[in-house]
C-alpha cells in the first residue's frame, strides 16, 4: 500500500493494496525553472486537487502504526482509498510541510473523505463509531450546495462571498430574532446594524455638539440656543444603515450567492431546516456549513427586564429621544452608549456592579471613568438593580428602578425614562440544532470550541466570529477569519497588488461625497510582495501615513497588511482589506461599511 520512490515527484507510484485496491495517488510535476514561491503554490495546488479528486484520499507514511489502523478501517468497510505515502516520494518534506499549511495538522495519517478533511487517525474513528464517516462515505452524497453560512454578519458574509469568488455554489441564512421590543433589522449583522456603525454615527453627533461649543472660542458667534434632534438624528442614520443592508444583498447577488431571509435549524448531518417569517419550512443539504450566528444582548433575570427595558438592538433605531436614562453595566459598550447620550445633552447614570472595563488595564479605565464624571456623567457603583417597575407610559415612559448594594444590605430607588442594558452578549448557538449532528458547545457560554483552523469536532462544520470559544469578539476579525477559512477551504489563490475606493462613516449621515477616497498601494512581487508604495486620499492622510511609513522601514508586505486586524471603523483600516489588482478592471466602489 505504500508508494516506490522515485527522482521526480511527479512520477509517484503506487504499490496496489489487497483488500480494498489502494490507488496511487500522482502529482503532476512542478516542471523546472520556477521559482520558490511559484513552485509551491504549484504544489499546494496539486495537492489540493488530489483532495478534490478523490473520494477517500489519505497521506500517510508506510511505516506509522496510525496510518496502518486508518488503512484497516477504510479495509474493513470495503472502501477504495487513495493514499499518498510521504516517506516514499522526493520532496516528503516539503509535501508535508504545505499539507499542513492547509489542514494545519502537522502529523499523519491526514485524512479526508468526500474532500471533507476528517483529522488525523482518533478523529477519524470517532467519526466512524458516531455514523458520520458512513455518512460522508455515501455513494450518494450529492448535495445541494458546497457550503451553507448560517448567519449573514461581518464574518459569515465575508467568508460566503470569498467562497463564492472562488467558484463555489454557496447560500446564506440570515433571520433575526425580534428583540424583547420588537426590533429587527436586515443584512448585515450587529456591527452594522446596531453596533459599530450606528454607535460611531451617535458619537458624531456628540463629537458636533462639543465642536459647536468650542466654535465660540474660535470666533464663530451665534446666538441661537442650540438644541439636539434625536428624530432627526435616528432617520439619517437608519438610511444610511438601510443603504448598507440593500449594498450587501446586491452584493451577493452579483456573487451568485443565494440569501435566504429564514432561521437555520440542522436536523441532520448535512441537512438544515430553514424556517420564514410565515412558519414554512424548506429544507437544504451542503457539503460544508459555516456557523456565524453572532451573539444577542444578555437580560439581567429581574422582574420588569424584558418588560420595559432596552439593549443595544433598540437603541439605534428608538423612534424616540430616551430621555433620563439609567445605563447598567461598566462595559465598553455600556461606557459608549452612556458617552454619546450624554454627550447629546442628556441626563445619564451608570450603574456598576463592580469594577469599569473588566479585562482592560484598570488604571486606563478609571480615567475613562473620570473624564466621563468631568462631562456630566454620573455613576453609581457597587449597586445592582432588583426590580424595574413602570411608572407612566410614554415615548419615553417612566421607569421605577430599585437597586441593591453588592456590599451590603443598602437598596435605592430612581424614576428613569429609560433604562438600558449592556451587561454582556449571549452567542447564539442554543436553539439551532448542533445537538442533532454533535457539534460540541460550552454549556455554560453557548461558545463553540474550534481548532486552529475554525474547525468543529464535526469535521464539516465550522465556525466564526463571536460565538467562538477564547477568541477577540471583533468585526474585522470576523472579517478576515471568514475570508480566510474560504479560502483554506477552497483553493485559495495567490495575494497581488491592490487598489480601493473608501468612503469614511463620517461622510455618510452629512452625504458628503461618496467613493472619492482612494487608497492603494504598490507591491514588488519578486521580494515577497513588499510594500514599496503607499497612497491614501482622504481625511487625515497625514496621520495615516505617519502610522504605515514606520511599518513600510521595517519590511511591510502585503501579506502582513492582510494579517493585521484593522480598527474598525477607520479610514486606515481599508489597507487591511484591499482586495481588487489594479489589472483586474473590476468595480472598486464600496457598498458596505
Amino acid at each position: 500500500m505504500g508508494a516506490v520512490p522515485n527522482r521526480r515527484l511527479g512520477s509517484v507510484r503506487g504499490v496496489p493494496m489487497s483488500s480494498p485496491p489502494g490507488r496511487r495517488a500522482r502529482l503532476s510535476s512542478p516542471g523546472t525553472g520556477r521559482s520558490s514561491s511559484e513552485a509551491r503554490e504549484e504544489l499546494r495546488r496539486r495537492l489540493l486537487g488530489l483532495i478534490e479528486s478523490n473520494r477517500v484520499m489519505i497521506f500517510s507514511k508506510s511505516y506509522c502504526p496510525h496510518s496502518a489502523r486508518v488503512k484497516e478501517l477504510f479495509s474493513s468497510l470495503g472502501v477504495e482509498c487513495n493514499i499518498l505515502e510521504l516517506d516514499r516520494v522526493d520532496d516528503g518534506a516539503n509535501v508535508q510541510e504545505v499539507l499542513s499549511e492547509i489542514t494545519n495538522q502537522k502529523t499523519v495519517p491526514n485524512i479526508f473523505v468526500n474532500k471533507v478533511h476528517m483529522g488525523g487517525c482518533d478523529r477519524t474513528f470517532q467519526a466512524h463509531q458516531c455514523g458520520l464517516l458512513q455518512k460522508l462515505l455515501q455513494e450518494d452524497a450529492a448535495f445541494e450546495y458546497d457550503l451553507i453560512v448560517i448567519g449573514g454578519g461581518s464574518g459569515g458574509l465575508a467568508c460566503a462571498q470569498e467562497a463564492a469568488i472562488l467558484g463555489k455554489k454557496v447560500m446564506v441564512l440570515d433571520f433575526v430574532v425580534p428583540s424583547p421590543q420588537g426590533t429587527s433589522w436586515g443584512l448585515g449583522g450587529t456591527c452594522v446594524n446596531v453596533g459599530c456603525v450606528p454607535k460611531k454615527l451617535m458619537h458624531q453627533a456628540a463629537l458636533l455638539g462639543q465642536a459647536l461649543s468650542d466654535a465660540r472660542k474660535f470666533g464663530w458667534e451665534y446666538s441661537q440656543q442650540v438644541k439636539h434632534n434625536w428624530e432627526t438624528m435616528t432617520e439619517a442614520i437608519q438610511n444610511h444603515i438601510g443603504s448598507l443592508n440593500w449594498g450587501y444583498r446586491l452584493s451577493l447577488r452579483e456573487k451568485a450567492v443565494a440569501y435566504v431571509n429564514s432561521y437555520g435549524e440542522f436536523v441532520e448531518h448535512h441537512k438544515i431546516k430553514a424556517t420564514n417569517r410565515k412558519g414554512q419550512e424548506t429544507y437544504y443539504t451542503a457539503a460544508k456549513f459555516v456557523l456565524a450566528t453572532g451573539e444577542r444582548p444578555r437580560y439581567l433575570g429581574i422582574q420588569g427586564d424584558k418588560e420595559y427595558c432596552i439593549t443595544s438592538d433598540d437603541l439605534f433605531s428608538l423612534p424616540y429621544c430616551p430621555g433620563k436614562t439609567l445605563v447598567v453595566g461598566a462595559s465598553y459598550v455600556a461606557l459608549e452608549c452612556a458617552g454619546f447620550l450624554a454627550g447629546i445633552g442628556l441626563d445619564v447614570t451608570v450603574m456598576v456592579r463592580s469594577v469599569l472595563l473588566r479585562g482592560f488595564d484598570q488604571e486606563m479605565a478609571e480615567k475613562v471613568g473620570s473624564y466621563m464624571e468631568q462631562h456630566g456623567v454620573k455613576f453609581l457603583r457597587k449597586f445592582v438593580p432588583v426590580m424595574v417597575q413602570q411608572l407612566e407610559k410614554g415615548s419615553p415612559g417612566k421607569l421605577k428602578v430599585v437597586a441593591k448594594s453588592t456590599e451590603g444590605p443598602e437598596t435605592i430607588e430612581e424614576v428613569y425614562n429609560t433604562v438600558l442594558l449592556a451587561i454582556g452578549r449571549d452567542s447564539c448557538t442554543r436553539k439551532i440544532g448542533l445537538e442533532k449532528i454533535g457539534v460540541k458547545i460550552n454549556e455554560k457560554s453557548g461558545k463553540i470550541p474550534v481548532n486552529d483552523v475554525e474547525q468543529t469536532n464535526v469535521p464539516y462544520v465550522y465556525a466564526v466570529g463571536d460565538i467562538l470559544e477564547g477568541k477577540l469578539e471583533l468585526t474585522p476579525v470576523a472579517i478576515q477569519a471568514g475570508k480566510l477559512l474560504a479560502r483554506r477551504l477552497f483553493a485559495g489563490c495567490l495575494e497581488k497588488v491592490y487598489h480601493t475606493l473608501f468612503w469614511p462613516l463620517e461622510w455618510t449621515v452629512a452625504s458628503r461625497d461618496n467613493n472619492t477616497c482612494y487608497a492603494k498601494i504598490i507591491c514588488n512581487k519578486f521580494d515577497n510582495y513588499r510594500v514599496i508604495g503607499f497612497h491614501v486620499l482622504g481625511p487625515n492622510a497625514g496621520e495615516i501615513t505617519q502610522g504605515f511609513a514606520a511599518a513600510m522601514k521595517c519590511g511591510l508586505t502585503k501579506q502582513l497588511l492582510d494579517d493585521t486586524i484593522g480598527i474598525h471603523p477607520t479610514c486606515g483600516e481599508v489597507f487591511t482589506t484591499l482586495e481588487i489588482t489594479k489589472s483586474s478592471g473590476l468595480d472598486i466602489t464600496q457598498k458596505g461599511c
